[in-house]
């Protein structure tokens, strides 16, 4: 089969597409014909080596597609179920493949109405806002929330995700394209991230009160930021950059407010299926929509994740065999 994969780390020109075996299903894996892989920035940290996996390595945390094979104690799964899966580089080789294995307790069944790209792009980025939002926030019709880079993977999905659960939602976005489409999304309120009068901004956005929840991907830039306008009791939710370095010049708006700051990683949960299946029926009618702005083949890969850092464009890319 065809896959992209590296043999040492470095910049995008050390992904190339090889053949390579086809792999055969563990006892508890599916094995899935891939029809698109999403893209997304935890590759991009495997490959510059910011985490340690042994060489050669495909990359690739999401894939969805057609089931070819199942393992001999799988149940729930059959040859020919669409399917979409997340978390799946972390221990094995990744979705960047024709074919890709992957642990039952990462995989759920597409709905017919929701296509292979919408899967594949789905994954890492849901799961991020659900497990943010319903699990470590508990979000609900009275939660004010601040999500930066609302035009973003996980932040146009965050912002989407905030209002069916009724909160009202304030959101950064850097250009007036990506402003326009995290009001798409639904944001109450879209400021440039720039303006020299955010925090103030951001109050006014919310009645001066401060936000409850703050969900943030730059924690090393914004870190003091989001403490400042944490409402009592607020919490931040920290993602992204495992290299980010962190620092609280003054404690004093945590300790006014009794903050929390909780980081997580979506691939900590230890039933990610059982998440994709809340997501599953949003995807189908429509109530999330994972939006695909980029498409690359194999080939491509590098050029991919080279756009994801320094291209500003809304939503996902992925790749398509």
């Amino acid at each position: 089969m065809r896959a992209v994969r590296f043999h040492e780390t470095g910049g995008p020109e050390v992904l190339a597409v090889e053949d390579v075996p086809r792999p055969e299903p563990r006892a508890d894996e599916v094995l899935i014909e891939t029809r698109a892989a999403g893209v997304n920035p935890t590759e991009i940290y495997s490959r510059t080596g910011d985490r340690q996996h042994p060489l050669p390595r495909i990359p690739g945390a999401d894939v969805a597609g057609v089931v070819t094979d199942v393992g001999d104690v799988v149940d729930g799964f059959d040859v020919g179920d669409r399917v979409f899966a997340t978390a799946l580089q972390n221990d094995r080789q990744g979705s960047y493949a024709e074919y890709v294995p992957a642990r039952t307790d990462r995989v759920a069944h597409l709905p017919d109405p929701v296509s292979f790209e919408t899967g594949a792009a789905a994954g890492v980025v849901t799961t991020t806002a659900w497990l943010a939002f319903v699990e470590h926030a508990r979000v609900t019709a009275n939660t004010t929330c601040l999500v930066h880079g609302g035009s973003g993977g996980v932040g146009h999905v965050a912002v989407q995700l905030a209002k069916e659960m009724g909160a009202t939602v304030v959101s950064t976005a850097g250009s007036p394209e990506t402003r326009t489409f995290a009001r798409e999304c639904g944001a109450d309120g879209v400021l440039d991230y720039s303006r020299p009068d955010l925090e103030a901004s951001v109050r006014d956005s919310v009645d001066g009160d401060g936000v409850d929840v703050v969900l943030d991907h730059r924690v090393g830039d914004y870190l003091q930021f989001d403490l400042d306008v944490l409402a009592a009791g607020g919490t931040v939710l920290v993602i992204g950059n495992p290299q980010d370095e962190c620092h609280i010049s003054d404690l004093w708006p945590a300790i006014r407010t009794d903050a929390t700051i909780q980081v997580f990683a979506m691939s900590n949960a230890p039933d990610l299926s059982a998440v994709l299946d809340e997501v599953a029926p949003l995807l189908a009618d429509g109530r999330l929509d994972v939006h695909v702005e980029r498409r690359y083949d194999f080939e491509e890969a590098g050029e991919a994740q080279r756009a994801i850092v320094e291209d500003s464009f809304p939503g996902k890319a992925i790749l398509v065999p």
